[in-house]
């Protein structure tokens, strides 16, 4: 059996500039937080990828991601598995990505109840 094969994140973003597709494995709260700043990334979580997996293509160079690494080598062996013999999996995950200097999203700027804080600043103490 063949183990899972993995790419550094600045492989893996030249194979997404050649068309590759980025599926990040992570939860929707994490994704929320810290997302690869890329046009062709999916969320599917990994405890959803066994009903999920059709909507990736068969046919395409796939990269799987997650935040350190882990869930996206669990990930990447399913879907070799089902027959995506060109799925890989990004080392150390969206961490390694952004330490490498690597376009991010953030969601900082959307913080729950910051909207609150301003008026009750405006209305002062």
């Amino acid at each position: 059996m063949n183990n899972t094969h993995e790419v550094s994140p600045a492989k893996a973003l030249a194979m997404l500039k050649k068309g590759a597709l980025l599926v990040d494995v992570r939860q929707p709260k994490e994704v929320a937080k810290k997302s690869f700043d890329v046009p062709d990334v999916i969320n599917i979580p990994v405890g959803e990828l066994n009903k999920r997996f059709q909507e990736i293509p068969v046919d395409r160079k796939i990269i799987i991601a997650c935040h350190v690494g882990s869930r996206g080598s669990m990930a990447t062996r399913f879907l070799i598995s089902q027959g995506y013999s060109k799925a890989v999996n990004m080392q150390q995950g969206i961490v390694r990505w952004e330490k490498e200097g690597l376009p991010v999203k953030s969601g900082a700027k959307q913080k729950s109840g910051s909207w609150l804080m301003q008026i009750f600043k405006k209305i002062g103490h």
